[in-house]
């Protein structure tokens, strides 16, 4: 049988075992591009007609346009998120669309220990023993079960998250302009979830609707002292709010694995450069933030689903026209 042939931008080195044996198994001719696709590495597209691709590329207009011409079809994402794809201009010039999908406990799971990091202020502890400061100081915190946990999202993840804490005995609420009634899950509406929540937790796809959905408005009416868990998109927070509710006092504590403005920062060694990113420096040195590397889908297992997926998704749009996570 004739091998497919597949390009992949922005591969990872965690990435390459995966890429590796997913190829053979599914009989791929691969080339690997290590850089995100750009303006730059576009012509490596030629002859190809299917992408793999993560979040770090671009896919907007200007990008989608050249690869038509390069005689590209269909691009599968390797990320649940997709919001650095333009989905009309793609669907306009018959390019077809895939997100992945992978093990939903990587995330779920992180942003349960998120919260628990918070409510026993693990991000201080930490600063203190860094500075040789054993002491309790500070330090007294909440357990889990008396807590009402607020789930903004009730896709996979969302689910997961509900899921994982309903061991710890905590109340939990749930938003979503789309409720499950397949699901036995207690939703309210977002007002009484902000009124309600000593903890937010976010699960949502980011949209141009939702962008900045927490913000001076949003905090205005959540609880004071409430911690905020972001494992999502950064985007979803507007940055300077979130920092002047920490500063306030308004918010408790924010568990932050992914950042407004994070391109070009997350997934990249800056120890010997300035950040260029006012809010994150500000909101890394704050002692009731947790700030992580966009990791929390950083498993093994999550690695090579998405891996996986994404080459599925591929042979699917070449075979039949369509796929099973096809977005357009």
């Amino acid at each position: 049988m004739e091998k497919r042939k597949i390009i992949a931008y922005g591969v990872r080195q965690d990435e390459l075992e995966a890429f590796n044996g997913f190829s053979e198994l599914y009989n791929i001719e691969l080339k690997i591009i290590n850089k995100p696709l750009s303006k730059l590495n576009l012509e490596e597209s030629l002859g190809y007609e299917c992408i793999s691709f993560t979040s770090s590329c671009n896919f907007k207009k200007e990008s989608l346009e050249l690869l038509k011409k390069n005689g590209v079809k269909f691009v599968a994402s390797r990320s649940i998120g997709y919001d650095n794809v333009d989905l009309d201009i793609a669907t306009k010039l018959s390019i077809k669309v895939s997100n992945s999908s992978y093990s939903p406990y990587s995330v779920a799971e992180f942003a349960v220990m998120s919260m628990m990091n918070l409510l026993r202020h693990l991000p201080l502890a930490i600063k203190k023993v860094g500075i040789n400061d054993f002491s309790l100081k500070g330090l007294k915190g909440r357990e889990l079960q008396n807590q009402t946990i607020g789930v903004i999202g009730t896709g996979k993840i969302g689910k997961t998250v509900i899921k994982c804490l309903s061991g710890f005995g905590s109340k939990v609420i749930a938003y979503d302009p789309f409720p499950s009634d397949l699901e036995d899950i207690n939703y309210v509406s977002l007002e009484a979830l902000k009124k309600q929540s000593d903890i937010i937790t976010l699960h949502v796809p980011l949209t141009e609707e939702n962008k900045h959905m927490i913000n001076s408005n949003f905090l205005s009416s959540v609880k004071d002292g409430v911690l905020i868990v972001n494992t999502a998109r950064g985007e979803l927070i507007d940055t300077t709010d979130l920092v002047a509710g920490l500063k306030s006092g308004k918010i408790g504590g924010a568990g932050l694995d992914v950042v407004e403005g994070e391109n070009g920062i997350m997934f990249r060694d800056c120890s010997k450069r300035q950040i260029d990113n006012d809010n994150l420096v500000i909101l890394k040195n704050m002692p009731n933030v947790q700030i992580t590397p966009h990791l929390a889908f950083f498993t093994h297992q999550a690695v090579s689903d998405m891996v996986e997926v994404s080459l599925k998704n591929l042979l699917e749009f070449s075979t039949t026209g369509d796929a099973t996570n096809s977005l357009n």
